[in-house]
C-alpha cells in the first residue's frame, strides 16, 4: 500500500502488541494488500453489512453443532445459553461492521487486539477459546463472504472482493494469534 510508511524490511524490530498499527501495516504488506483491495472491500462492505444478521446467526448456529465449540455457549444447565449467543452475535456484528469500514486507525488496531485477547485469555470456564477454533471461524467467515459475493456481484467483482476480504481477515487472524503465543520481536 502506498501510505508513506517505512517498509517493514527496513525498520528495526518491535514487539507487535506495543505497536499494533505498525504490525497491521506490516501484515497488510506481507499478504499483498493493495489500494485496489481496500477499494474492493469498501465497495463490497454494504453487501456484507446487509447480511450481518444472517452471517452472525449462521456462524453461531455452526458453533453450537459441535461439542468442542458449543461448550463456550452453554449455560449452567448444559443447554445453549440463548442470551449469551445473542450477546456474542452482537459482538460479532460489531467486529464485522468495524472490519467493513477498514478504518486503519490506531484505535481499530487495538480494538482487534482486545477482541483477540478476549478469546485467548478467558478466565471463566471453559477458558480460552482454542486457537484452532478461531482459525476455523475465520475460514467459515471467508467462505460465507465468498458465497455472498458470488451470489450478488459479477464474477470479476466477486473475485476481487473475495481476495481482498481474505487478505484482510488473514491480517486480523494474525492479530488473533498474538493472544496465543508468547510475545516475540518482529523483524
Amino acid at each position: 500500500m502506498t501510505d508513506g510508511v517505512t517498509p517493514a524490511s527496513s525498520a528495526p524490530g518491535y514487539l507487535p502488541g506495543t505497536d499494533m498499527p505498525r504490525f497491521i501495516r506490516d501484515m497488510m504488506e506481507f499478504v499483498g494488500m493493495t489500494d485496489a483491495d481496500v477499494s474492493a472491500i469498501r465497495r463490497s462492505a454494504p453487501i456484507v453489512l446487509g447480511h450481518e444478521g444472517a452471517l452472525t446467526s449462521a456462524l453461531y448456529d455452526h458453533f453450537v453443532k459441535f461439542p468442542r465449540s458449543a461448550v463456550f455457549f452453554l449455560g449452567a444447565d448444559g443447554e445453549v445459553d440463548k442470551v449469551r449467543i445473542e450477546r456474542r452475535k452482537h459482538s460479532l456484528g460489531r467486529w464485522l461492521r468495524e472490519t467493513a469500514e477498514i478504518a486503519l486507525t490506531s484505535e481499530f488496531s487495538y480494538y482487534v487486539l482486545s477482541v483477540a485477547l478476549a478469546h485467548g485469555h478467558r478466565e471463566q470456564p471453559p477458558g480460552a477459546i482454542p486457537q484452532h477454533l478461531v482459525v476455523g471461524a475465520m475460514s467459515l467467515t471467508q467462505s460465507a463472504l465468498a458465497t455472498i459475493f458470488a451470489a450478488e456481484l459479477g464474477a470479476e467483482e466477486a473475485a476481487a472482493a473475495s481476495v481482498a476480504w481474505n487478505k484482510l481477515l488473514l491480517v486480523q487472524l494474525s492479530v488473533f494469534m498474538l493472544a496465543y503465543v508468547p510475545p516475540r520481536r518482529v523483524l
